[in-house]
């Protein structure tokens, strides 16, 4: 028994026996490894959290040895993602967002340089196999993660090239030929990916067919037909669909002779905005973008904004590209079959009966302008041949977290109603080659990730000093042409000291502040990592739960939970 005093003398290391978690009665810390708000709307899955801590520790390998743990082709998404990783990146609330794009490409840049090998293993000679239809972003990470997953893969592909619309749909300026083929090649020629070309699924193989010879069949075409457009019935005769147009002059470099005048582009997505920029370039005489989405703003909501990268939304207006959003083509005027004009008229959103916000025309803001072609970009959908009996008359199979469409065959990227962006088409490679690994492993499909995001309001800032993102040095307006990439690189330093930036939100980045701040000692320090993966536990015989480490907390790893809990 020690006695204490008044004056809390006592022999040394006594104070042991004074365990002060029995004064506590309320609540208790705990580790909370919540997810960082860019991982949880990656498309394709990467924690970019995770990575980043890697790179503050100078580890680059291992950097990108855990990015594509999720996505195997950093090197372009770095490129063309509209990265929503960087809108929900919590430094905005502080001084910036991370240049998580930046970092991205440098580091698959930086693989391809060095020739860093993927964090595979080859699959055993037994292994099943995957057939996988189609080579584009979905079915490259789709075979990837088979082979990350134990599983052979062969693709079958239509076209004589690999990359689907990386190749074919986007232009040299934001994803230069040399990085895409690098990069793409690097996964293809992975032990246990058999690529065969020139294989179009209804004419060279069907799906009974690949079922009944592969363990599993991954339906990954992308979407080759454009969805019907006409305004009101009205259809000019020398209609070009952007999609198309812009596959053609990725192949032939020619544009029709009406590019050289006015020019509407009725759409809202990167291909609108690649088709706007490419006339421009090519000398139309003026070029519209007719959107029915609203512009970056104060007063337009999330699910409102115009789905295009936003770089590529500040580039297009740099180069002249005029823009009406919240408007839509409402009557082509003709002179026999050939469209002179159109009449564009505003929208708003009002909710129907079911409470529902939908866009509705206005009327009495018509406005009519002379044009010499109008270009529709309003989506495309899945040619049928080949996919009789699946399709059932929709322009995507039904949208579920896997992608399954029947046993042992899925559907991935914009075949199955995606986002419509690379870095989804990636994730959903992804998805589909871990529930074909579960599925034929006899299990249940994988377990969504439920743990919850670390929000702003959860951090403590005031323990992050101010710091500028990167800024990347772009090519000016008169120096862009079709081919040179307008955006340029980080350097390494500037890629290190961009993860420095990294809030760590919701992961401990060991900086002591519960250790050192704990008035009662009840925080221990390991040398080697405790199983939460942090080097801290609480000892909750001297804790008394006074909140002191969760305050002072800088990531929100350390909250507050009830005695109960």
């Amino acid at each position: 028994m020690v006695t204490m005093t008044r004056g809390q003398w006592a022999e040394a290391g006594s104070s042991l026996e004074f365990k002060t978690g029995n004064w506590r009665s309320t609540q208790r810390p705990v580790h909370v490894h919540s997810k960082a708000p860019c991982h949880a709307t990656c498309p394709a899955g990467e924690d970019q959290q995770a990575w980043f801590a890697l790179l503050q520790e100078h580890r680059v390998e291992d950097a990108w040895k855990s990015l594509v743990r999720a996505n195997p082709l950093p090197g372009v998404t770095g490129r063309v993602c509209p990265h929503p990783c960087e809108t929900a990146c919590n430094r905005t609330g502080v001084d910036g967002a991370l240049a998580i794009h930046n970092v991205e490409r440098w580091l698959g840049d930086e693989a391809v340089r060095l020739g860093w090998d993927y964090p595979v293993e080859a699959p055993s000679k037994d292994a099943p196999t995957v057939a996988i239809v189609g080579a584009g972003p979905a079915g490259i990470s789709a075979a990837y993660h088979c082979v990350r997953l134990g599983l052979k893969a062969e693709i079958f592909e239509a076209l004589p090239e690999a990359g689907g619309l990386l190749r074919s749909a986007i232009p040299p300026t934001r994803l230069p030929r040399n990085a895409l083929d690098a990069e793409l090649n690097r996964v293809l020629d992975l032990p246990g990916i058999t690529l065969n070309l020139r294989q179009r699924l209804g004419r060279d193989v069907t799906v009974d067919g690949l079922r009944a010879k592969y363990a599993a069949v991954l339906l990954s075409p992308g979407c080759e037909m454009p969805k019907p457009w006409s305004v009101k019935g009205a259809v000019p005769a020398d209609l070009h669909e952007g999609l198309q147009l812009l596959r053609d002059f990725m192949d032939h470099g020619a544009l029709p002779e009406a590019a050289k005048g006015d020019v509407i582009v009725h759409g809202g997505g990167n291909t609108a905005m690649d088709i706007c920029r490419i006339m421009k370039r090519a000398g139309a005489k003026s070029v519209t973008l007719i959107t029915a989405s609203g512009l970056p703003g104060p007063d337009t909501a999330p699910d409102d904004l115009i789905n295009v990268v936003p770089r590529e939304l500040e580039e297009a207006q740099e180069e002249g590209i005029e823009i009406i959003d919240h408007a839509t083509v409402s009557r082509l005027i003709m002179k026999g079959s050939r469209v002179t004009g159109v009449e564009i008229i505003s929208l708003k959103k009002e909710p129907g009966k079911d409470g529902r916000k939908r866009r509705v025309e206005f009327e009495g803001t018509e406005r009519v302008v002379s044009v010499d072609m109008v270009v529709p970009c309003v989506g495309e959908q899945v040619a049928p041949e080949g996919y009789e009996g699946l399709l059932n008359g929709a322009y995507f199979w039904p949208d579920n977290p896997w992608g399954r469409i029947a046993d042992r065959v899925f559907a991935l990227g914009d075949a199955r109603g995606s986002r419509g962006t690379v870095a989804a088409a990636i994730g959903d490679g992804r998805l589909a080659a871990e529930a074909v690994a579960a599925e034929l492993r006899g299990d249940d499909d994988p377990a969504a990730d439920d743990r919850p995001t670390m929000e702003l309001g959860g951090l403590n800032t005031a323990y992050y000093p101010g710091s500028a993102r990167a800024r990347v040095a772009k090519l000016a307006v008169s120096e862009r042409t079709f081919e040179a990439e307008i955006e340029g690189p980080i350097s390494r330093a500037e890629a290190l000291a961009e993860a420095q930036r990294c809030l760590s939100c919701g992961n401990c980045l060991a900086c002591d502040n519960c250790w050192t701040m704990c008035p009662d000692n009840a925080v221990i320090k390991t040398v080697e990592m405790a199983t939460d993966g942090s080097h801290y536990v609480f000892d909750y015989e001297y804790c008394k739960g006074c909140g002191l480490c969760t305050h002072e907390c800088p990531t929100g790893y350390i909250q507050s939970v009830p005695e109960t809990a």
